[in-house]
């Protein structure tokens, strides 16, 4: 299959897919006064206010990034922005459930989910670093399979939603809802920032969202299965993500 093949059939976008051109984008300065600014006065918001400001203020030039863990924020975007970029980081690593909300989302909701795939498959990326990198180096695997795919892919946009929630974790207790990402020189929205897990779990019933039924077998948060565990009554729900380390973040939002 060649890089740019579909994925499943499903018109998902193989290792990038075409590459987005940059002309016309603002500045970085532009950007971090825009995030500025909005993250000042979108606080306390609205979830669907702080989307539909990410979607007036970059049109095509914003794109939503999803875990698939479910897909609350590609529906609430999708709202306000119909046909908007849905940005999958397919690690080659992920449960065979995760990629089943990818297919779902991708047929049913009003999105264009682009599933963004590492420069090394996992066999290549064995012979090169050696074979279970994750479990003897995790940040480094986490940087081929999933950062450098981030930034490659946000190629062509000014900004991007993502779903963090202040509730989530200790490092996540202070996110902001915009503001300026400096590694990437792009605006970072986080609309449900002040969600918690009632929330989510809401706005799912009520919207019927796909979700990942790995949730539903004790699973707090979801990422590679090998970095993967259930979580126990009364930890965090990112306890169960690289618990033989000390690690809580793959490295996209840091």
């Amino acid at each position: 299959m060649s890089e740019l093949a579909s994925v499943a059939g499903l018109g998902l976008v193989g290792v990038g897919g075409p590459v987005r051109s940059e002309p016309g984008r603002r500045s970085p300065e532009e950007l971090r006064e825009l995030a500025t600014t909005a993250g000042r006065e979108l606080e306390g918001a609205p979830a669907l206010e702080i989307a539909r400001w990410a979607a007036e203020t970059f049109g095509d030039r914003f794109c939503v990034t999803s875990s698939m863990a479910d897909a609350v924020l590609a529906y609430l975007v999708s709202r306000v922005a119909p046909g908007v970029d849905v940005v999958f980081l397919d690690t080659g690593l992920h449960f065979p459930e995760t990629l089943r909300v990818r297919d779902e989302v991708a047929r049913r909701l009003p999105v264009n989910v682009r599933s963004i795939r590492p420069r090394l498959t996992v066999g290549q990326q064995d012979g090169e670093y050696g074979p279970r990198l994750f479990n003897r180096s995790p940040d480094e695997c986490c940087q081929l399979r999933k950062v450098e795919p981030l930034e490659r892919a946000l190629t062509g946009y000014d900004a991007w939603a993502a779903g963090l929630r202040r509730d989530e974790s200790p490092s996540r207790a202070n996110t902001p809802v915009v503001t300026f990402d400096p590694r990437r020189g792009r605006v970072k929205v986080n609309p449900i920032a002040a969600w918690n897990q009632a929330d989510v779990d809401s706005y799912i019933a009520r919207h019927d969202i796909p979700v990942n039924e790995l949730f539903r077998r004790g699973y707090g948060s979801i990422g590679c299965w090998p970095c993967t565990r259930r979580t126990k009554a009364g930890e965090d729900p990112r306890a169960g993500r690289w618990a033989m380390f000390e690690k809580t973040e793959c490295g996209l939002h840091v």
